[in-house]
């Protein structure tokens, strides 16, 4: 596991160089990163100096490493500056999938970046719809008097978060844009900040020094997305989208135009399937692919969802989810299967792999199982 660890991780002292060049310098002296037992149920925690990570981030290609570009951010965004309550999440956050995203571009390309960022306006949009019926959670700055903080660590205060920041620096320009957020980070350093005072420093350091008019209250108080959000393309998911929609209709697919295909286009052509995709359609792919025996931790997470909800069994499928089940501990793996199971109603095969998953998982893990699941 070592050796595959260092592999993995080579790049993290590009990255670290990367953001260092974005915002100013590294105040921790270290940066070092621990690959925790499955049973560590988020992707990341930032602890200053000495990041914990889920074992499910090492694919063998450093296809996910992004996960570790947005912990080091967090050395900036929610560690140097910290949010004042947990109605400010999104300080922490959005900055921080913003600041990530940027250290990726700076790294591997900006085509690499924008899938990335159309990966969580699709999450996003998910959270949008299972907000629906609660809007005033789909703001930036949040109510949660008398209510759990947990609540609120949702895409709202990830994605849009971002798309906040993203649609400002479309707005101002790149260079006006990094000069306000490292004099931010500068001014704020070791201390914690609220929305108010954020927008307070927005305003007097980036917009009205360049007479720039912005949404600013419409963005953070509002629930949704506003219209005047930025529209991120990629011609790699766009091409993917091309090859799903042949497929779909044919029945036939040219493996020539997947040979190349990054695990986020993968991601992309399965989160997208139609509801009414076929059984068959799936054994074809899986068939053809491999993916119910993927080696990628994401894409066999988002390959098992779309496996619940078609009520696809072949290739020893219901034995894998179930293994996969009873060895990832990562929340939001374990969440979405479940939540799949459900959704199908397939509540009882959940239950019946639950009995032996559980113990496996951390408390945080099994009590928001257990509240799914209604146990």
């Amino acid at each position: 596991m070592i050796d595959k660890v260092h592999t993995e991780f080579s790049d993290m002292e590009k990255m670290v160089v990367a953001a260092e060049n974005l915002y100013g310098d590294y105040d921790w002296d270290q940066f070092d990163v621990i690959v925790l037992p499955p049973s560590f149920p988020f992707g990341g925690m930032e602890n200053p100096r000495l990041t914990f990570a889920t074992p499910t981030v090492i694919a063998g290609d450093k296809s996910l490493t992004s996960l570790v570009a947005h912990e080091l951010a967090h050395s900036w965004s929610g560690n140097l500056v910290t949010n004042a309550t947990w109605n400010d999440f999104w300080l922490n956050e959005g900055f921080t999938v913003y600041f990530e995203i940027r250290i990726m571009e700076a790294l591997y390309g900006k085509d690499r970046a924008n899938m990335l960022a159309l990966i969580g306006r699709q999450d996003l949009e998910d959270e949008l719809e299972a907000l629906k019926e609660s809007p005033n959670d789909t703001k930036l700055k949040l109510d949660l008097k008398g209510r759990n903080p947990d609540d609120g660590m949702n895409s709202i205060a990830y994605d849009k978060g971002y798309l906040f920041l993203r649609t400002l620096e479309e707005k101002v320009g790149r260079d006006n844009m990094d000069a306000f957020l490292k004099s931010y980070f500068k001014k704020n350093a070791f201390s914690t900040t609220n929305t108010e005072d954020f927008i307070t420093y927005l305003n007097e350091n980036l917009l009205d020094k360049n007479n720039i008019t912005f949404n600013t209250e419409e963005w953070i108080y509002q629930p949704g997305v506003p219209e005047n959000t930025a529209v991120i393309t990629s011609d790699a998911f766009s091409n993917v989208e091309k090859t799903l929609e042949e497929f779909l209709k044919t029945n036939k697919i040219d493996v020539t135009k997947t040979e190349n295909w990054t695990p986020q286009e993968w991601v992309h052509f399965v989160r997208n399937f139609p509801e009414d995709i076929t059984v068959t359609q799936m054994q074809t792919l899986d068939d053809t692919f491999n993916l119910t025996d993927s080696t990628n931790s994401y894409i066999t997470m988002v390959w098992f969802e779309q496996s619940i909800l078609n009520n696809y069994h072949d290739n020893n499928v219901d034995t894998k989810i179930a293994e996969f089940l009873n060895t990832v501990g990562r929340r939001w793996y374990v969440t979405t299967l479940f939540n799949a199971f459900a959704k199908a109603e397939r509540i009882e095969e959940a239950k019946e792999i639950y009995k032996t998953a559980r113990g496996n998982y951390h408390s945080v893990t099994a009590n928001t199982v257990d509240e799914m699941l209604g146990i």
